[in-house]
C-alpha cells in the first residue's frame, strides 16, 4: 500500500524558506532552528527520507503565489501585485521542480500521463527498489498566471494535470476570504479544462461556485485539501470548507475529496494557545468518518494534507509529526470497524482511481 498526498506546497516552501525537500526533516528543522521561519510557517513536515519511510509515492505538488493585498508580512516574498507578475511567480515554481527533478532523477519522478503513473507505482509495488521514486503531480493553485483561459493549454504543456480557479478570488472565480461565483472567464476556462483533460480542483472555490463548476464541467473534479463544513461549523472561513451538499455531488461523480490535516479543519474552535495536544489521530479519523457514514462507503475521501502550507508541526495532530506518519491514519480508522480494503483506499487508492481516468495515455502533439 502506497500513500497519495493531494496537496503540498514544495516549491513555495524552496522560494520563501529557501527549504530543499531532498533533506531530512530532522536536517531542515535543525538548519531552521536560529531562524524565524517556524514562527511564520512551523517547523517543516516535509522530507525526502520521510516520504520513503512513510511510502508517500504520489504527491499533487502545487504551483502557488498569492496576490499582494494578503501578503502577511516582508518575509512573504511570493505575492504578485497583477497578473503578470502572478505568471513570473509562477513560472518560479515551476523552475524549482525542473531543478529538483534534473538534479535527482533518481529520487522524483514528474506524472504527466498514466504510463508515468504505472511506472512510479510499479517501483513501489515490486519490492525490487530499495528506495523508490516519488512521482510529483502539477497542482496549479489559483488560475491567475493565466492572462486568458486559451492559456491553460500553455501550462498544461508545461506538465500541469490538475488546476483549481481560486485560491483568494481571481479573475476566474471567488475564493477564500473573498466569495463569489465564477466568472464569466472562469466559465470559459473550464471549456478550455475540458477540452484539454484536465483535472479541476474545487479547493477554495464557494459553494456556489463549485456546484456550478460541477454542473458545467464533463471532466474529472476533486477537492484536493479541505474538510467537511460540519465538522468545523464556528470555522472563519466557512466557504474554505466543503458543504454536505457538495461532497454529495462530488459523490455522485466518483469523485474524491482531500481532507487537510490543519487542526482548525478537524477540531472546531481549535487555536494555537490550546496546543497540537488538543487534537488526535482520532479526529482525523472522526473527519473521515463522516465522509464515509454520509455517502455510504469509503470511496470518495482522500488525504490532502497541505502540510508546509502556512503551518507546521504545532499546528497538526498529535501523532503527525511528518509526512512519513500519514499511514498511521490508517490505524486510528481500524477500531472504527474499516478494513483494510477501505485503508488501503483512503490513504491512497481513491486518489489512483482518479488518475487513471483523467490522465492521458500520451502527451499531446
Amino acid at each position: 500500500m502506497i500513500v497519495v498526498d493531494a496537496h503540498e506546497d514544495l516549491a513555495w516552501n524552496a522560494l520563501t524558506f529557501g527549504r530543499d525537500i531532498v533533506l531530512s526533516v530532522e536536517e531542515i528543522r535543525r538548519r531552521e532552528a536560529e531562524t524565524s521561519v517556524p514562527d511564520w510557517n512551523g517547523h517543516t513536515l516535509i522530507g525526502w527520507p520521510e516520504w520513503i519511510r512513510g511510502r508517500v509515492g504520489v504527491v499533487f505538488t502545487s504551483l502557488f503565489a498569492a496576490p499582494s493585498r494578503w501578503q502577511e508580512g516582508p518575509w512573504d516574498t511570493q505575492c504578485y501585485a497583477d497578473q503578470t507578475e502572478a505568471v513570473q511567480l509562477y513560472r518560479a515554481n515551476l523552475e524549482v521542480y525542473r531543478r529538483w527533478l534534473e538534479a535527482n532523477p533518481e529520487k522524483f519522478a514528474q506524472i504527466t500521463t498514466r504510463g508515468a503513473l504505472e511506472s512510479v507505482l510499479e517501483e513501489w509495488e515490486s519490492g525490487e527498489v530499495a528506495e523508490p521514486r516519488i512521482g510529483w503531480i502539477l497542482l496549479m493553485e489559483g488560475a491567475d498566471a493565466l492572462l486568458e483561459p486559451a492559456q491553460a493549454e500553455v501550462w498544461y504543456r508545461e506538465g500541469v494535470r490538475i488546476l483549481g480557479p481560486a485560491w483568494a478570488a481571481t479573475a476566474y472565480a471567488g475564493g477564500t476570504g473573498e466569495p463569489g461565483p465564477l466568472t464569466g472567464l472562469g466559465r470559459e476556462l473550464l471549456r478550455e479544462m475540458d477540452a484539454l483533460g484536465m483535472i479541476l480542483d474545487l479547493s477554495h472555490l464557494t459553494e456556489q461556485g463549485a456546484l456550478e463548476a460541477i454542473d458545467r464541467y464533463q471532466g474529472e473534479v476533486i477537492v484536493s485539501h479541505t474538510s467537511p463544513l460540519a465538522c468545523v461549523p464556528n470555522a472563519s472561513e466557512p466557504e474554505r470548507h466543503i458543504t454536505d451538499l457538495t461532497l454529495d455531488r462530488l459523490a455522485e461523480r466518483d469523485s474524491v475529496m482531500g481532507l487537510a490535516l490543519w487542526n482548525p479543519f478537524l477540531k472546531d474552535g481549535w487555536a494555537p494557545d490550546q496546543g497540537r495536544e488538543a487534537v488526535g489521530l482520532g479526529d482525523v479519523a472522526r473527519a473521515i468518518d463522516y465522509v464515509c457514514q454520509r455517502l455510504g462507503n469509503a470511496n470518495h475521501i482522500g488525504i490532502g494534507s497541505d502540510f508546509d502550507g502556512g503551518f507546521g508541526l504545532n499546528e497538526v495532530p498529535l501523532g503527525l509529526d511528518s509526512v512519513a506518519d500519514l499511514r498511521t491514519i490508517g490505524e486510528a480508522l481500524e477500531p472504527m470497524g474499516y478494513t483494510s480494503e477501505d485503508i488501503e483506499k483512503i490513504l491512497g487508492g481513491n486518489w489512483l482511481r482518479v488518475l487513471r481516468r483523467a490522465l492521458p495515455e500520451t502527451e499531446i502533439a
